[in-house]
């Protein structure tokens, strides 16, 4: 069974590229599909920023063919589990929650290596090159976690 995983933020541009670029390159594309998505239609088609791209390059990763789209409701049929970058999105993606099954998919992404604290990944957008820096290794420990469950369902 192939598990589906949906990484998300404001615009899909920055974090929620980087989160599905360091998944991907840490699982096997037959067992695990990653994607991501912006709860905002701001960057919908539009590559990752440039400075993500420039980490994500850094470590040998390659995100340069993501597009932005946008989080639907279709999202919760499609994927088994949903990753918010930060609370404000968090509640975003809940509130378009159809049931209990629906919300219980979305988690901040954070809360793998800070559980329970509700920390949110920062938006680098404004916080020039070490922000990106720092995201990334944020996402880096996140995803560690993340591959590890992945593989015990």
């Amino acid at each position: 069974m192939q598990v589906k995983v949906l990484m998300v933020c404001l615009g899909n541009i920055c974090r929620s590229p980087l989160a599905e670029g360091i998944l991907k390159a840490k699982v096997n594309p037959t067992n695990v599909f990653v994607d991501s998505a912006g709860t905002s239609n701001y960057h919908i088609g539009s590559k990752p920023d440039a400075r993500s791209i420039q980490i994500a390059s850094k470590y040998n990763i390659d995100i340069t063919n993501q597009r932005g789209r946008q989080f639907t409701v279709k999202d919760f049929d499609d994927f088994d589990l949903i990753f918010a970058m930060d609370n404000s999105n968090y509640k975003n993606i809940v509130s378009l929650a159809r049931n209990q099954k629906d919300e219980s998919k979305v988690h901040l992404i954070l809360n793998k290596i800070h559980p329970g604290e509700n920390m949110d990944v920062p938006d680098p957008y404004y916080g020039g090159t070490t922000g990106f820096e720092n995201v990334y290794k944020m996402l880096d420990k996140a995803t560690d976690v993340i591959v590890k469950e992945i593989s015990n369902l």
